[in-house]
């Protein structure tokens, strides 16, 4: 069954824990019946979010219900990934109105014992796009050896853009008639593309070698090359981990900085005591601790620039370029091409 998708933000639409819903908005809008985020119910995507078009906003299930989805997803990942009792109920509703369950949450919908009841008496599917396969190796160096280019999306935070650039990264490089593939590594990534392992689900003695099996899957395919997203960030407290093990597991030829500019902590109000560095500070961490493996550099800056205005925008990308030295761009608002740019000069030295 192709899904049409009921997204729930949980009134959390324009806010950064909504980034699965965000992104189905974003790439999938012809799979999108409607959302669900009461505070914004009445309005469009397009109003709320600047792009999405006529998708309509509503305050329930049963409102969302006339829009004729066949899949509810659940477009909210909140820090630990855990299923609140009422959005519990919801997904049992939307069973009970037809709907297949499409969940990026940490915590499995079919361990709940209300959802699994409910799934075993309709027998309507739950897609779990968080979790891990069971046999994944240690990383071995492998990845070293593919063929294809491979770069790796890295942030100076969580919630930087790393997707979003990967995603425009690799449509600006087939536009450029050069073969490029997604290699997903987190619940949105896997919903886009239909493939992938959510990296932040795999146990840790097991992420360096899960990045590398999904590098040296993507290579099958024959693209020149591989953009793998990135996972949280190396000079984040709370998700450091996670990205050291990608950088290292898939062993990449050169990475893209994402940003946005006017951080100055990191995300989560638990870190309101950590300092955000500069970028050019950034892009030497990352390079020293890919080095300790196989060095690759930071080829471009990606920033993110969806609150400032076009002016405040274009100044911010200057001074990210200035800073670093490095080609920089909103690959959203203003395109990828220095991106790609910098990316095919990278294949061909």
């Amino acid at each position: 069954m192709n899904p049409r998708f009921l997204v729930f933000t949980a009134g959390l639409l324009q806010e950064e824990d909504a980034k699965t819903g965000i992104v189905a908005v974003r790439y999938l809008a012809d799979q999108v019946a409607a959302i669900i985020d009461p505070p914004l119910a009445g309005v469009t995507a397009e109003d709320a979010l600047g792009f999405g078009g006529s998708i309509p906003i509503v305050a329930s299930l049963e409102e969302g219900l006339r829009h004729e989805p066949n899949a509810l997803l659940i477009g909210v990942a909140p820090a630990g990934g855990r299923l609140p009792d009422e959005w519990s109920q919801l997904c049992v509703s939307a069973m009970h109105a037809g709907l297949e369950l499409w969940s990026g949450l940490h915590e499995p919908l079919a361990g709940d014992p209300r959802i699994g009841e409910a799934a075993t008496e309709s027998g309507i599917a739950i897609h779990e796009l968080r979790i891990a396969p069971s046999d994944l190796p240690i990383a071995s160096g492998a990845a070293a050896d593919v063929e294809a280019t491979v770069v790796l999306t890295v942030g100076s935070d969580c919630a930087a853009g790393k997707l979003t650039t990967a995603v425009e990264l690799v449509r600006g490089l087939e536009r450029d008639g050069v073969g490029a593939a997604l290699v997903p590594t987190g619940q949105t990534g896997i919903l886009l593309a239909g493939w992938g392992i959510a990296i932040d689900a795999v146990k840790s003695d097991f992420v360096a070698g899960a990045a590398e099996s999904l590098v040296l899957d993507a290579a099958r395919g024959g693209a020149n090359v591989l953009v793998v997203e990135g996972q949280g960030a190396l000079t984040h407290p709370g998700y450091s981990g996670v990205m050291l093990g990608l950088l290292h597991g898939s062993m990449p030829d050169g990475m893209i900085l994402c940003h946005e500019p006017g951080r100055t902590k990191h995300s989560g109000p638990e870190y309101g005591w950590t300092r955000l560095p500069e970028l050019p500070e950034i892009a030497e961490i990352y390079e020293k601790a890919a080095a300790w493996v196989r060095p690759a550099r930071v080829l471009a800056v990606a920033l993110d620039t969806h609150r400032l205005d076009e002016q405040e925008a274009r100044a911010a990308i200057e001074r990210a370029a200035d800073e670093t030295g490095l080609p920089a761009t909103d690959p959203v608002r203003f395109g990828p091409a220095p991106l790609c740019a910098a990316v095919r000069e990278a294949i061909v030295s």
